[in-house]
């Protein structure tokens, strides 16, 4: 079943007849993405720096946020660890304005910086131009990490959806092309699998905000030829070899079509000698982690997240292996 206040959600989305995104353009898409964000959205949380950056990029620089928490460490000038934030929106829409409050709780919670990325978007650039992008980010970090007051050697990536599926990409391109690993991967209800053959594709197709539509204008946007969806960089669960990769949190929503290949994708880490946890909230849908101001578990899942990366990128983590994902239903 649905929490109440999910489904309380849905029925005011309902009758506000907002528009489909797939009867929207792109801009538009953007827009309203934008827009409806305060409905849904906690207010900001105060961090103790806020800095606009550029990066340099395959086609031009590539827009950065950083973050750093308000914590004792951060106001010393400490070395601190960081994740790279890859923000969710099917490739289309979402900026670092959509996704502000959030890095902002994970900064805080977690008590680490948070540099988010404004990766080029479809259709205005097309698959693989958002991975170019991704990978540039975090290679940039890596070499500016002194300077922007980083550990270099604690560096993890997340990001939810789309961003959670670049995250996952990001990982295995930088163990094939001999890279320094981030040392923890958070994907929060990734997109691993462009087929979207599961059956919770089929059980969650309307009704539940992501739609079988919506997802097919997202992928119609970003990909150009449907052949593509067999790449590992637009679908990391088909690499054939997962091993070696980063401990990784993957995080999942009941109702959400994306639901079993995320768990998939967990699982093949796990089996793939990767230690990697899966944690499903039950009554949940896709996106709800950005919608603590009117969902309660929201805010939960953030909080979880935060523990989860604090505690992988303490200086004394060493975690140990483990053959078994671990699958919790909250």
């Amino acid at each position: 079943m649905l929490h109440p206040q999910t489904q309380s959600l849905l029925e005011l989305y309902e009758r506000n007849q907002l528009p489909p995104v797939y009867t929207l353009t792109p801009p538009e898409a953007r827009r309203s993405y934008r827009e409806r964000r305060a409905l849904t959205q906690p207010d900001p949380s105060p961090v103790s720096r806020l800095q606009e950056l550029r990066a340099s990029g395959p086609l031009g620089p590539i827009g950065l946020r950083l973050y750093r928490p308000l914590s004792a460490q951060a106001a010393d000038g400490e070395l601190l660890p960081a994740l790279v934030y890859f923000h969710g929106g099917g490739w289309v829409i979402g900026d670092l304005d959509t996704h502000d409050t959030l890095c902002r709780e994970l900064a805080n919670g977690a008590g680490c910086a948070v540099v988010s990325v404004d990766y080029r978007l479809a259709p205005e650039h097309r698959f693989p131009a958002a991975v170019h992008d991704c990978v540039a980010a975090i290679r940039w970090v890596r070499r500016n990490a002194a300077a922007l007051q980083l550990d270099a050697d604690r560096i993890a990536v997340g990001g939810d959806s789309a961003g959670g599926n670049l995250a996952a990409v990001v990982s295995i391109t930088l163990r094939e092309e001999g890279d320094p690993p981030p040392v923890y991967q958070m994907l929060i209800y990734p997109s691993t699998d462009m087929r979207c053959g599961t059956a919770s594709h089929t059980s969650f197709a309307s009704g539940y905000l992501l739609t079988r539509e919506s997802i097919a204008y997202y992928h119609g946007h970003y990909v150009e030829d449907a052949a593509e969806y067999l790449d590992w960089r637009a679908s990391p669960l088909l690499h054939p070899d997962l091993s070696e990769l980063p401990p990784a949190l993957v995080l999942t929503a009941g109702f959400d079509p994306l639901r079993d290949e995320g768990l998939q994708y967990a699982q093949r880490l796990s089996e793939s000698g990767n230690r990697a946890t899966s944690v499903c909230f039950e009554r949940q849908i896709h996106g709800f982690i950005t919608m603590g101001r009117l969902i309660d578990e929201a805010n939960t899942a953030v909080n979880l997240c935060a523990a989860e990366l604090r505690r992988a990128l303490a200086p004394t983590e060493s975690p140990s292996k483990d053959q078994s994902a671990r699958r919790v239903a909250v």
